[in-house]
């Protein structure tokens, strides 16, 4: 496999907006999010300052140059708040302090500045939807069975039953089991993911104030954004209705839930929409919602509303042309409707990598490249998980016994188990953890990646490292604009975007057509004799018309 990269000779010059990083543009940046490319740091997994196995906000902080020599736009750290890490961090104790475990607030302060000194934009998350069950609000409710005291920050129902036996509702967790714990008085409480993981109640408005205030701490601080965790979730049906079967988790993102995607999760995201634009700079608010259509995904980046929402039904999609461009034109139009753009993403820390969802293997790995340059041809912004320039697989054979997601101990949940897309990066071909960092890593690395590493990659043109560094610098320098598809053999999609055309093969044999234009970048090796450009099975190319 390998990649070309011409100059872009003959291509109308980048607008600032275009060609230039967000954060270093002439114009402020001004919709920058737009058409940003958005850098996925899971904290713990990324690079280890101190030693202790776990990686850390000053690992991250030396890592940064490169992400900037990567050609992003904007880092998304997940959550280093104060937590019992019941669930990675997604369990925060304290809002508005950094755990031991990845640093202090001095460490956040300085990776905002050295972020935006290297001209990048930082995204933190944020985890409305509960806390942890070690935060002072839900240790006070337990030790206040007053139903109208500090219950009411929570979900805390009576049973049913003769003695209250019974749970609330048929709610299920996402994780797997009942959605509901007792508590030793005798009351329930919801938590839709683990049980140390209460549910607040939006309802009221001690929550709301709450984190108004805890938003503003972190935009006090510099930061550019949030990624909203559970932003279809805040909200639950009047009355807590049954839903009548099993198997809840299998009809998220299908289907309209009494616990997600309510309609009264938007006027939360008003809200903080005008908190945002109370600040300089064009701080942003991201969704991670999980909505059951296209349609019904674009209602949380309304122009009042937040600024963009990953598209999931994208990173769900097969390897299938007509189901690949169905997606396509599905979120496109959405998105246009509301005037917002389209997001972008084929892994995150929550679902398997997708060079294993594609099969694994070589063939994954081919796919892979192929999705990436699909991606970042289309119009709108991408996200990339860290280890996906590195084309990282999922790792499929770790022991029970090193696992910590919370999915895996009840036996379902998102993609299964989680523990598998968060092994630690490789930096270094050699050493105990591969550079991460001295004291090894808190999951396994496989043997093999030494290989994959950023040094094993770098200066090698058949990486897929140099991969995305080439498509990420041509990105730059490509004119932007609306697409439209362009007729193809089948099994090929191919797309026009202004000055550029993209063709994906996604079936297992070369598929020959007339040469679109001047070759400017392939997921694989291209022959081109004379006038026929022969397509590699499971590629993509980019070409300047």
């Amino acid at each position: 496999m390998t990649h070309e990269l011409a100059p872009a000779v003959g291509l109308p010059a980048p607008t600032a907006a275009e060609g230039q990083s967000p954060a270093s543009s002439s114009s402020e940046g001004r919709d920058w999010w737009r058409d940003a490319v958005i850098y996925q740091v899971y904290v713990r997994s990324f690079a280890d300052s101190d030693g202790d196995g776990i990686g850390d906000l000053r690992g991250a902080t030396e890592r940064l140059p490169h992400l900037a020599e990567l050609g992003i736009d904007a880092v998304w750290l997940t959550p280093f708040y104060a937590s019992p890490q019941a669930d990675g961090g997604y369990d925060v104790a304290d809002y508005r302090a950094v755990d031991p475990l990845f640093g202090d607030l001095a460490d956040a302060d300085d990776l905002v500045r050295t972020a935006h000194e290297l001209g990048l934009r930082v995204i933190v998350d944020v985890v409305p939807n509960h806390t942890s069950d070690q935060h002072p609000w839900f240790l006070a409710a337990l030790a206040d069975p007053d139903p109208d005291g500090a219950r009411r920050r929570y979900h805390f129902r009576p049973g049913r039953g003769a003695h209250g036996e019974l749970p609330p509702n048929d709610w299920e967790s996402v994780f797997g089991g009942p959605a509901w714990t007792r508590t030793p008085d005798g009351a329930w409480y919801l938590h839709l993911f683990a049980p140390e993981q209460p549910d607040l109640n939006w309802d009221n408005q001690e929550v709301h104030e709450e984190f108004d205030s805890v938003l503003r701490f972190w935009l006090d601080l510099g930061v550019d954004g949030f990624r909203i965790d559970v932003a279809h979730g805040m909200v639950k049906a009047a009355g807590m209705p049954d839903i009548g079967h099993g198997e809840q988790a299998s009809l998220i993102g299908s289907q309209t839930l009494p616990f997600f995607d309510q309609d009264g999760v938007h006027e939360i995201h008003r809200g903080w929409r005008r908190l945002l634009d109370s600040y300089p700079g064009e701080r942003i608010g991201v969704a991670e919602a999980w909505a059951p259509s296209a349609e019904r995904l674009a209602l949380y980046v309304r122009p009042d509303e937040l600024h963009q929402a990953f598209n999931f039904q994208f990173l769900r999609c097969p390897w299938e042309p007509a189901a690949m461009r169905s997606v396509i034109d599905e979120s496109l139009a959405a998105t246009a409707s509301v005037g917002a753009p389209t997001t972008w993403v084929l892994s995150n820390h929550d679902v398997v990598r997708h060079p294993t969802r594609y099969g694994g293997g070589a063939q994954g790995l081919r796919r892979a490249r192929a999705a990436a340059l699909l991606m970042l041809a289309l119009p709108g912004s991408t996200y990339i998980y860290q280890g996906e320039e590195l084309g990282l697989p999922e790792v499929t054979d770790l022991p029970s016994e090193v696992r910590q997601d919370p999915a895996f101990f009840r036996a379902a949940g998102q993609d299964g188990f989680r523990d598998g897309c968060r092994v630690p990066i490789p930096w270094t071909a050699k050493g105990p953890s591969y550079g991460f960092g001295e004291g090894g890593s808190w999951l396994p690395q496989p043997a093999e990646w030494g290989a994959l590493s950023v040094a094993a990659q770098t200066g090698d043109p058949l990486s897929t490292l140099e991969l995305y560094r080439s498509a990420l610098a041509l990105r730059r320098q490509l004119p932007g604009g609306p697409m439209r598809w362009l007729p193809g053999p089948d099994g090929l999609l191919v797309l026009a975007r202004n000055g550029l055309v993209c063709t994906l093969n996604t079936t297992a044999s070369v598929v020959e057509l007339p040469t679109p234009g001047r070759l400017l970048i392939s997921s694989d090796v291209m022959d081109q004799p004379g006038d026929t450009a022969r397509i590699p099975a499971d590629s993509c190319a980019w070409w300047a018309i």
